[in-house]
């Protein structure tokens, strides 16, 4: 039985007319048990239910098995599919390098694994089609959103989404959901200031054209997670960490030429409704302070068995840190926008170094009196020494925040 063909989303007249309106990137690294019955299917899916031309591209990356002789005969086998390969590793470089070649005018890429639900993939791109908007991306955050996956995934993915937002106020919910599209004439302009080609490609790509004032459309996608995924979370996480701070220092010191890329945005910070002071604001910052407490219990756990005690936990509060002083700013505070936000955060590193000291000295004197103590024992004096650097924290931010809000809503 073949699925209805959905009505075809208006075609923006100012889109190039190439032999193809669509082309789908699947980036692949030994992937020769899943490459064929994603290719199928996808190329199935496309032929019963898009309306326009459209292509396949099966990028792979340095596979060392029989990836590259599967796209080839898939290539030789299926009307509209095509295969590029690469002599280095990296998911970035993959779809950098296929995007910048290809003619089509709507590019996107989805991961072989198909975790999305493919009946999401038009509403991505129609947007893009009918020129509403400039990139679309799925997002498993969003409220219409339907995601089966364990906790551990769930936590890296929402820490990681949330470090975005608390370090560069990132208005997107989903940074790295393997679902994207992109008009190729806006490729064109960002993919040469895009410097990442491994796993930050995604979000430096994203974070550039949001700063550039682009139109970023969110789709909620129903999404099942592969347990055999090889990505190696910690190295990934770690590499992820030194791409947003290159990506903030180069934003910070004017080095984008975002203005070419569209109409860049001006945010100045606002305060819509100060938030009351005295015991009100005390319970909201215990109330973010209790939750960082648990997410810092929990990444200590997951960090732990790999980072060990000392690694594990600075790690873990570094992560927190800037969650917790995002949170705070907003949510205590009542500060929106970006404006003061470098000050903001320099007191939270000042609060994260403080609170290093006492978590890690709580845990060096456990050690010490108590060799051998495992998490059951370190779990309550890291509660106690949270306690204690929440304390300081609050006396820290009030210090830097409460100021500039002050400034903020005089001179608004």
């Amino acid at each position: 039985m073949r699925t209805a063909r959905r009505p075809a989303p208006p075609l923006d007249p100012g889109l190039s007319h190439s032999d193809s309106v669509l082309e789908v990137v699947v980036p692949v690294h030994n992937e020769e048990r899943d490459l064929e019955p994603c290719v199928r299917r996808l190329h199935t899916h496309l032929a019963e239910t898009f309306p326009y031309p459209f292509r396949i591209t099966v990028a792979d990356n340095a596979s060392t098995d029989r990836t590259p002789w599967i796209a080839a005969r898939l290539a030789g086998e299926l009307p509209g599919i095509q295969w590029v390969r690469l002599e280095e590793k990296g998911r970035g470089r993959a779809l950098h390098t296929a995007w910048s070649r290809s003619p089509a005018a709507v590019l996107a890429y989805l991961d072989v694994d198909l975790s999305t639900d493919l009946a999401a993939l038009l509403p991505l791109v129609a947007p893009l089609i009918s020129g509403h908007s400039d990139l679309a991306i799925g997002t498993r955050l969003a409220r219409g959103s339907r995601v089966v996956r364990g906790p551990k995934r769930e936590i890296i993915s929402r820490c990681y989404n949330g470090l975005l937002r608390g370090t560069l106020s990132v208005g997107f919910t989903d940074a790295q959901c393997g679902f994207k599209a992109v008009r190729r004439e806006v490729a064109e302009r960002l993919l040469p200031l895009v410097e990442d080609r491994e796993w930050f490609f995604d979000t430096e790509l994203l974070v550039i054209a949001e700063r550039a004032g682009l139109r970023i459309h969110e789709v909620p996608v129903d999404w099942v997670d592969d347990p055999d995924s090889r990505v190696d979370l910690l190295p990934t996480a770690l590499a992820d960490l030194r791409g947003m701070a290159r990506l903030g220092r180069a934003l910070a010191r004017g080095r984008l030429p975002l203005a070419a890329l569209g109409r860049a945005r001006t945010e100045a910070a606002s305060v819509a409704v100060p938030p009351p002071g005295g015991l009100a604001q005390l319970l909201r910052f215990a109330a973010v302070g209790a939750a960082g407490t648990l997410l810092h219990l929990a990444l200590y756990v997951l960090l732990r068995p790999a980072a060990g005690a000392q690694s594990g936990n600075a790690l873990a509060l570094l992560l927190c840190t800037v969650l917790n002083t995002a949170a705070n700013r907003r949510f205590t505070f009542g500060v929106r926008g970006r404006a003061g936000l470098p000050a903001h955060h320099l007191g939270g590193l000042v609060a994260l170094l403080a609170g290093l000291a006492l978590t890690s000295g709580a845990l060096a004197v456990l050690h010490h009196a108590v060799p051998g103590a495992g998490p059951g024992a370190e779990l309550p004096v890291l509660v106690g020494a949270n306690l204690a650097a929440a304390l300081l924290r609050f006396r820290l931010l009030r210090a830097w925040v409460l100021p500039s809000r002050t400034t903020e809503t005089s001179t608004s």
